[in-house]
């Protein structure tokens, strides 16, 4: 299969359907479209001014935004212009900022729609050229449009080399400082190449851009999936007007993060009860009308393709999309494997796994069963740090982390992470991820970190969810000991919890407990609350409120 880069896409577009709508976004909720003519005209533009600043060749140039069309358009400009895109997550904080900004080396900033730029600016070093993107002017900065204005765009169809570093992508990390994964283009082209063919993403599909950019799988899938297949991508204004942007757009391809589907699934429970609803789902003909409704108000009516990631998501909750027609597809990858690895496909779903490895990936399990991979669009490494990528990488086999099973069929189930055990004061070792997936079917619960590090036998720290606030705290205690005794009774006994304990204040992106992609910092959360295990486990309460 030939493989093309992503320049190569863009310029077949912009030739064979020029006034085809590639890109739409709401801008005080207005739609504004961008054609493929009309996108490659500004990446010209803005790829000639980059050229005009004279940078050494293949300068890093970073971007800070959420989803929009000009972070698409930026990434194509700093390829067309020859340098390297190093994608930074929108809600950094300034200490960070400059942290990933110093160790890339950026020359220029591309500063667009942000929540809050006022807290983080300072974290820009000085020297750093920042360029703003237009409908969210940061007025302190040259203007998008101002600058392209006068500038002729480049016309010569500029090709990269497959093998040139294409981008730096800082990891959102669960633990330390984010590490600077590196892709060629090829990588980009083998990953979407394959991965488009195999899940029959076509020109006729849309797709819904609200993860992060910067993450590698909105943008492996939404700009890659995209700029590849010849569809269209439309984004969410905020968050006051996601559900109603999704509604409007109807994508075909969809991917979500467990907590979406829980907060859609508790959309769902608060206008309908679920015993109301499993009634209705019983009555063949208001059935299907129920359905279509339910999905239409989601956004998902016309999804062909619904994935879930970043993640494991409970069984539970599969289950109860299935019972809606909505075929939930777990898909497994990760940055340091540009996001290609395991996928389901919708003809052929086996709950609780994460599909069986993609064309030309090859996947083993070490003596401790973590999951290695190895295909040719594994990262050339980590900026930077030699000694941790000779870790990561041995013989072409990337170490991911996850502790993993393969049955029979081929299928892939991550059953935790390898780095991820504790040991009790027993001297008994806990693999916390499952029994976490498990506790998480628990509808009054939101968020869940089993602990037990120095104590004889788990806790489970909970955040309730929407759900639980409404109820009170008797009832919440009685959902929670239940959950705990229907658990308990499927684990071995070293790994059986003691206690439930319901923490107030929630856990995220904006307090540092939560990535970016919604996963739990679990050491961070332990570091705040490690000092109460062993009062909490003497106490004599089972449910305590903390």
């Amino acid at each position: 299969m030939e493989i093309q880069l992503p320049l190569q896409k863009l310029y077949h577009w912009e030739k064979n359907q020029p006034n085809d709508m590639y890109m739409r976004q709401p801008i005080n909720g207005e739609w504004k479209e961008w054609t493929w003519h009309e996108t490659a005209m500004e990446v010209r533009k803005m790829a000639a001014y980059l050229k005009s600043l004279n940078l050494p060749e293949q300068s890093n140039i970073a971007i800070v935004s959420k989803n929009c069309a000009h972070w698409i358009i930026s990434d194509l400009a700093i390829m067309m212009a020859g340098h390297v895109s190093v994608p930074l997550y929108p809600n950094l904080n300034a200490e960070t900022l400059q942290k990933i900004l110093e160790h890339s080396e950026s020359k220029v900033l591309f500063v667009g729609k942000l929540d809050d730029w006022k807290s983080m600016k300072s974290g820009v070093p000085e020297g750093i050229n920042c360029i703003s993107f237009p409908f969210y002017p940061h007025e302190e900065y040259l203007q998008w449009y101002e600058i392209i204005k006068g500038v002729s765009p480049i016309l010569e169809d500029i090709q990269r080399d497959s093998d040139e570093l294409a981008t730096i992508m800082y990891t959102s990390g669960t633990t330390g400082m984010p590490k600077g994964v590196m892709h060629r283009f090829y990588n980009f082209g083998f990953a979407a190449t394959y991965a488009l063919n195999e899940v029959n993403i076509s020109t006729k599909d849309k797709f819904f851009s609200y993860l992060p950019l910067c993450h590698i799988a909105e943008r492996l899938l939404v700009e890659m999936g995209g700029l590849y297949s010849g569809g269209n991508v439309s984004f969410a204004e905020s968050i006051d007007t996601f559900q109603d942007n999704l509604a409007d757009t109807q994508p075909t391809v969809f991917l979500g993060v467990p907590r979406i589907w829980t907060k859609f699934q508790q959309g769902v429970l608060t206008k309908m009860s679920q015993k109301k609803l499993s009634i209705i789902l019983n009555i063949p003909f208001i059935s299907s009308l129920v359905k279509n409704k339910i999905k239409t108000a989601l956004g998902l009516k016309n999804a062909q393709n619904i994935f879930t990631g970043a993640a494991p998501t409970p069984t539970a909750l599969i289950n109860w999309y299935k019972s809606l027609g909505i075929n939930i597809q777990e898909a497994y990858a990760m940055t340091e494997n540009c996001c290609y690895s395991h996928v389901t496909l919708n003809d052929n779903i086996k709950v609780g796994y994460v599909g069986k490895a993609l064309p030309k990936c090859e996947v083993k399990l070490s003596e401790e069963k973590e999951v290695l991979i190895k295909h040719d669009a594994i990262m050339q490494g980590y900026y930077k740090e030699s000694e941790l990528t000779n870790k990561s990488i041995t013989d072409g086999w990337l170490h991911t982390g996850d502790e993993g099973e393969i049955d029979s069929e081929g299928f892939l189930k991550i059953t935790g992470r390898v780095k991820d055990l504790f040991k009790t004061s027993k001297g008994k070792y806990v693999a916390p991820s499952p029994i976490e997936m498990k506790v998480s079917t628990n509808k009054d619960i939101e968020q869940v970190c089993v602990v037990g590090d120095g104590i004889p036998q788990t806790m489970a720290l909970v955040v309730l969810s929407e759900q639980g606030l409404q109820k009170s705290n008797s009832e919440v205690e009685s959902s929670l000991l239940n959950t705990m005794n229907i658990v308990n009774a499927k684990l071995d006994p070293h790994e059986t919890m003691r206690k439930m304990i319901v923490i107030q204040d929630p856990w995220t992106v904006e307090n540092e407990l939560l990535t970016p992609t919604m996963k739990v910092k679990r050491k961070k959360v332990e570091k705040i609350f490690v000092e109460k295990y062993v009062k909490w486990y003497e106490d004599e309460e089972e449910v305590i409120w903390q």
